[in-house]
């Protein structure tokens, strides 16, 4: 048996070193774009404005954000938008649609979904200048891309 645990011992310890004497070899790593989707298809205030907050805090990081706004999210794009999206939250007192002008006017590409529009009683005169309508080709390729961050909401 002492035998036994002496070969044990000796094969363990010639594993661990052949283990150790081999290179790892590493696994690529994916390459980071800084490109940044977040969606907001909610039609909650609060998660809207904390996903606007999200979105600007990792654009100060160095991110590059596009936002999608589809559903009730789009709503967030109307010139003439809901008093939710309008309204003051706390604790700065800023609004859905307010922290998305900035944005917009910070260079971050704005867009409500292929289906937004078809499925209003308005066209894309009744969205805030500089919105834009997704294809969704376009969308497609955009999450299916390396690197990309989503944020949904």
């Amino acid at each position: 048996m002492k035998f036994l645990n002496s070969i044990l011992t000796a094969i363990s310890i010639a594993g661990l070193t052949a283990c150790a004497s081999t290179p790892l070899t590493a696994t690529p790593k994916m390459e980071r774009t800084n490109a940044m989707l977040t969606i907001i298809t909610s039609d909650d205030p609060e998660t809207q404005l904390m996903a606007l907050v999200l979105t600007r805090s990792a654009m100060d990081a160095g991110e590059h954000p596009h936002i999608l706004l589809c559903s009730a999210g789009g709503d967030l794009a109307l010139k003439n938008a809901p008093a939710s999206a309008v309204a003051p939250l706390q604790p700065k007192g800023a609004s859905p649609q307010g922290l998305l002008k900035m944005l917009m006017s910070a260079g971050v590409g704005v867009e409500v979904c292929a289906i937004y529009l078809p499925n209003r009683p308005f066209g894309a005169e009744a969205l805030l200048d500089g919105v834009g309508v997704a294809k969704p080709e376009d969308m497609g390729a955009r999450i299916a891309a390396s690197g990309e961050t989503i944020l949904s909401f």
